[in-house]
């Protein structure tokens, strides 16, 4: 018996395996799992933004380290702000986790192929994953734009600073006044480089991870397969893509001018040179652990999530 197929014997309903319904149960599950690490991305934001630019601070920087951050946050602005900006965040995810799970599936079974013995190779799921990841983000940017900005707004209050926002819908109209439709595609270049990396690192692990699990072991295809496998593609992901995750915050976050051009960064390799340049290889790491810590749970929450409801749903495991 093939050990995809191990513990899977049940009629599937005829829509359960179309494109749609699997979009539809992969925002579910992603939507589960931002909602409960969401406080872990909003402190990994504020890490990359203290001390931009500057090697050496000048002023003192409100909070550093990880832990210090999430309970800085909580105790000056209120538990409930460790939350903010989840809308435009699980906005993003309709969008976003729908069309990467979507197009990676897609293109795995009708344009890459498998194997005759019905294996894929890591080669072809590095391919799927980075077109994927790719496709998915640069059309969910504008709600990637949107949820950095909210995410600072508390910060940027404290230091004395006018709002920019009052909410999802007034950061969308704003960033669409001030630069058009152009505006809402800012950054979109780092954006999209970390999502390719990403999902490279995250569906091309998960996907390898466990179809190796189960050629090589007793075990089947269940939540223990899914969390190994989870656990897997979580630190691949984020030691992949944590280099492009502090470009693609700065250049986000970064005023532009009249013309909705960035003040501090021409580009994301310009921010690259000067990040480095200025504070060193390792600030490319910067949040490195509250990025791994939020997409290891995240990774495990979304598979275990995405599996189940396309059990339940009687869909074909992924």
């Amino acid at each position: 018996m093939a050990a995809s197929e191990r513990g899977h014997h049940r009629n599937v309903p005829s829509y359960a395996d179309s494109f749609w319904f699997k979009y539809v149960l992969s925002v579910i599950a992603a939507g589960v799992a931002e909602t409960v690490t969401y406080p872990l991305d909003l402190t990994k934001t504020r890490l990359q933004i203290q001390g931009e630019l500057s090697k050496q601070a000048k002023k003192k920087v409100p909070y550093r380290g990880m832990l210090q951050t999430a309970l800085g946050v909580a105790r000056e602005e209120g538990a409930l702000k460790l939350w903010q900006g989840l809308t435009p965040a699980v906005q993003r995810h309709v969008v976003y986790s729908g069309c990467r799970m979507g197009a990676y599936e897609w293109i795995r079974d009708n344009v890459l192929g498998r194997e005759p013995d019905g294996s894929f190779p890591v080669w072809k799921a590095v391919c799927g994953g980075l077109v994927a990841g790719s496709l998915g983000q640069f059309i969910a940017s504008p709600t990637d734009l949107v949820k950095v900005q909210m995410q600072m707004e508390g910060r940027r209050i404290l230091e004395g600073k006018p709002a920019r926002v009052r909410g999802t819908w007034h950061a969308f109209t704003k960033i669409l006044a001030e630069g058009g439709i152009r505006g809402l595609w800012k950054g979109w270049v780092p954006n999209v480089q970390r999502a390719a990396l990403v999902n490279m690192g995250d569906l091309a692990t998960y996907d390898s991870a466990k179809r190796f699990i189960l050629g090589h072991s007793s075990l089947s295809d269940g939540p223990i397969v899914h969390s190994l496998s989870s656990a897997c593609s979580g630190i691949v992901a984020a030691s992949l893509g944590t280099p492009a995750d502090v470009v693609k915050t700065r250049i986000m976050n970064q005023p532009t001018d009249s013309m909705g051009r960035g003040t501090l960064y021409s580009s994301s390799i310009d921010c690259l040179v000067k990040t480095v340049r200025k504070e060193g290889v390792m600030a490319l790491y910067k949040g490195f652990i509250p990025i791994w810590s939020r997409m290891a749970p995240w990774s495990l929450t979304f598979w275990l999530t995405y599996e189940q409801v396309r059990r339940l749903s009687g869909t074909s495991s992924f």
